[in-house]
């Protein structure tokens, strides 16, 4: 997969951004709403989970880059998820604290939107996070979508869950065109 916006490239990730990767998903403060943060283990095992997503479905988290610099600077893609009891396409990302609050994980989220409806179909896409995490929920409502519910997940984890779906895509798209 290759996914180009105005600064990023999103393409399939690969052993090769493990390191970068790992700095994300092992640091304190950027996992601070999951349970904890990785280990080595999850880290490999997040890989493979990754690398089995692309194989399976065809999709899956895919790595985030500069495109002035080609450096990773993240995760975005789309899952699917056990949300409230249903497996969904999820848009889920993950960014190096060294760039937040620029707008990447919105533009990145916003280009796997769009993958979502135009290569793949789905006739809708959700977003689920920690019920507080007021930065993961307002990229969701950036991009279009709205409040659906929050509930306790099975391991006693408080969710909230945004929804776009694929007729209110077409509607703003439609206005951009305008």
């Amino acid at each position: 997969m290759h996914i180009e916006t105005p600064r990023l490239i999103l393409r399939d990730m690969t052993e090769a951004d493990r390191d970068a990767l790992h700095a994300i998903l092992t640091d304190a403060e950027t996992m601070r709403y999951y349970p904890k943060p990785y280990d080595d283990a999850g880290v490999r095992r997040w890989l493979d989970w990754t690398f089995s997503n692309y194989e399976k479905h065809g999709f899956g988290l895919w790595a985030v880059t500069l495109k002035a610099t080609g450096e990773f600077i993240g995760d975005c893609g789309i899952t699917l998820q056990p949300i409230h009891g249903q497996w969904l396409p999820e848009i889920g990302y993950h960014i190096n604290k060294r760039y937040w609050r620029q707008g990447y994980a919105t533009e990145a989220a916003a280009a796997c939107i769009d993958a979502a409806f135009e290569r793949f179909g789905f006739p809708a896409v959700y977003s689920y996070m920690n019920a507080e995490n007021e930065p993961s929920w307002r990229t969701a409502m950036k991009n279009g979508m709205t409040f659906a519910e929050e509930y306790d997940d099975p391991e006693g984890m408080h969710l909230r869950v945004y929804c776009l779906e694929r007729e209110n895509w077409e509607k703003a798209r439609k206005m951009q065109e305008k």
